[in-house]
């Protein structure tokens, strides 16, 4: 069963991203405040839950959330500063959104979620000074598997995956070549072949190693 918190005294949110492995496409986070008396039975890391269950449970989630945002982050940008960067900032600019802004925050994983702040990314939201100062203010704590331990991460990471997800199934219809729907932009064998015979289109991330040593792109 998932925690409710990691801590009761301050308004927490919880916050995860979806799609940093992919070759394609946007890295989506997302951030969540749920009230103390949330409950939803078969939440959990959206990694361990259907397709079908996750898009029950987001409006089950968006229902009974405090406050809820989600951003993505675009192939250009994870290539201008890097997919972990990318992740991180995809959580900021998530965290920012949120109405009122939490008091403390967790997220998955083991690095400091506002370790890098102001970027000089070319493409994307800058933070102004006000927003960073924000940002730095708030105390936060990073959990390894946090999706499979607290109820405000799993419900992020739903969030992250389910429009992550909404988002691919729109670009593979201008793309259905690579066959999105079905891989969300992972690197599948299916998709790394379609790579190899189309090339790659203005989703994909050319800082990633598209396709492995043995293939080569004509280009």
């Amino acid at each position: 069963m998932l925690i409710k918190g990691y801590q009761n005294l301050l308004i927490e949110c919880g916050t995860d991203e979806a799609g940093r492995g992919c070759l394609a496409g946007p890295v989506t986070a997302a951030a969540v405040i749920l009230p103390e008396h949330f409950e939803l039975s078969f939440l959990n890391d959206s990694k361990q839950l259907s397709e079908k269950n996750r898009f029950k449970l987001r409006p089950k989630i968006e229902q009974q959330a405090i406050t809820f945002a989600f951003t993505h982050i675009y192939n250009q940008e994870i290539d201008d500063i890097n997919i972990l960067n990318a992740s991180m900032k995809a959580m900021q600019e998530s965290i920012l959104q949120l109405q009122p802004l939490p008091e403390f925050i967790i997220v998955d994983g083991n690095r400091p979620i506002f370790s890098k702040l102001g970027l000089k990314n070319k493409f994307g939201k800058i933070f102004t000074e006000e927003e960073i100062s924000t940002l730095k203010r708030i105390p936060n704590e990073s959990i390894i598997k946090g999706d499979s331990k607290y109820l405000s991460i799993a419900a992020a990471s739903v969030l992250a995956k389910t429009y992550r997800d909404e988002y691919m199934d729109t670009i593979h219809e201008e793309f259905p070549m690579y066959n999105w729907k079905k891989n969300k932009g992972y690197p599948t064998k299916e998709h790394r072949e379609a790579i190899k015979k189309y090339g790659p289109c203005k989703y994909h991330r050319m800082s990633f190693k598209l396709l492995p040593d043995q293939l080569c792109l004509d280009l």
